[in-house]
């Protein structure tokens, strides 16, 4: 699964987020609420799924 910022930062589940702490495979769901965009600092909320 893939979520897109309006920033055009893309979050890929299996890549993760390793440098802020999302290790590999980790579900979006199992993000924190308070995880932010690592490129504009928008919230998990402002994601949408593509």
């Amino acid at each position: 699964m893939r979520y897109e910022c309006p920033c055009g930062y893309v979050y890929d589940t299996a890549k993760g987020d390793p440098e802020n702490g999302i290790a590999p495979n980790t579900p979006w769901e199992d993000i924190p609420d308070d995880w932010e965009c690592p490129v504009c600092g928008l919230t998990k909320e402002s994601f949408y799924e593509i």
